[in-house]
């Protein structure tokens, strides 16, 4: 049975690290929530660690420059780990060749750029036009504020005639950005699996990320922590909780997020009667919900 909570200090005491997601629960692209902000920070003075772990397509230090640049405090966070991050670790092995085609806005061409400083002789790998690639690296829409799945269809079709992988280096289907929903790279690799392509996955709710959150917060607090000392607070359902719970941890889902809608009108405040068949009607059973991280 999920309990609703009515703020994360109800609970804080009982765990050592957060594994918290980004868009949706700190901050909607814009702006930082402050009263997320504001848990996060007292979760930390009470002596627990935070680990920022996102989807985003980018490597982590191009999610820390974004976050300070909306403004999210430095003191709200220990470590970092995205999605871009770990599917870096499989671009740099050669999951989808030696030759590959982007697909995604300019603002990821980092992703090819800056390798992982622990990752040990990557191999080199050339950004190539469509008709040369080996593989697809997809980083999401080339315009995320116009484009949606189906424009890439037909080279979609192409591409899975001539057998090309799909590394993609976000799982997640959508993100709310202010008020306007768009489309992420987790949307396009559904469907080029739909259409009989392969897509290989590194960010949530898939095990890499995990692994590297956990190794980075290790890391950090000079120690190993337990499973059970681990909370999962996020957004999604399908990636943050069901990430949560494969990896054996207890989740917060934040339903004032994505699925705000289905709640009930006052997104602060989830109505019980309406989350417990939405949660059964899926299958995944939170250990906490709560309207908003605070």
């Amino acid at each position: 049975m999920t309990r609703i909570i009515d703020a994360l200090s109800d609970i804080a005491d009982r765990y050592d690290a957060l594994l918290c997601d980004l868009w949706g629960c700190l901050h909607n692209g814009r702006e930082p929530f402050p009263a997320a902000v504001a848990a996060l920070q007292a979760f930390r003075a009470g002596g627990g660690h935070v680990a920022l772990v996102t989807n985003a397509p980018r490597p982590s230090a191009q999610v820390i420059r974004q976050l300070a640049r909306l403004g999210v405090p430095r003191d709200a966070w220990d470590v970092v780990a995205s999605s871009g991050d770990a599917a870096q670790y499989g671009l740099f092995t050669g999951a989808v060749g030696r030759k590959v085609w982007h697909l995604g806005p300019e603002k990821d061409d980092s992703f090819f750029t800056d390798p992982p400083a622990d990752l040990d002789d990557p191999l080199p790998i050339e950004r190539v036009d469509f008709d040369a690639a080996e593989g697809i690296v997809c980083t999401g829409p080339f315009d995320e504020m116009t484009d949606v799945p189906e424009d890439y269809r037909g080279r979609f079709l192409s591409a899975k005639a001539r057998g090309l992988p799909m590394l993609c280096t976000n799982p997640d289907l959508v993100v709310d950005y202010g008020e306007t929903r768009i489309y992420c790279a987790g949307a396009l690799a559904a469907l080029y699996e739909e259409m009989g392509g392969t897509a290989l996955y590194f960010g949530k709710p898939h095990p890499p990320i995990y692994d590297l959150a956990r190794r980075r917060l290790a890391a950090h607090a000079g120690r190993d922590i337990e499973a059970a000392g681990f909370l999962a607070v996020g957004d999604g359902i399908a990636t943050d909780v069901q990430g949560g719970l494969a990896e054996g941890i207890d989740t917060v889902f934040v339903t004032g997020g994505l699925a705000a809608a289905e709640f009930g009108p006052d997104p602060e405040n989830p109505d019980p009667a309406l989350l417990a068949p939405w949660l059964a009607e899926r299958q995944i059973g939170a250990t906490y919900a709560i309207g908003k991280l605070r």
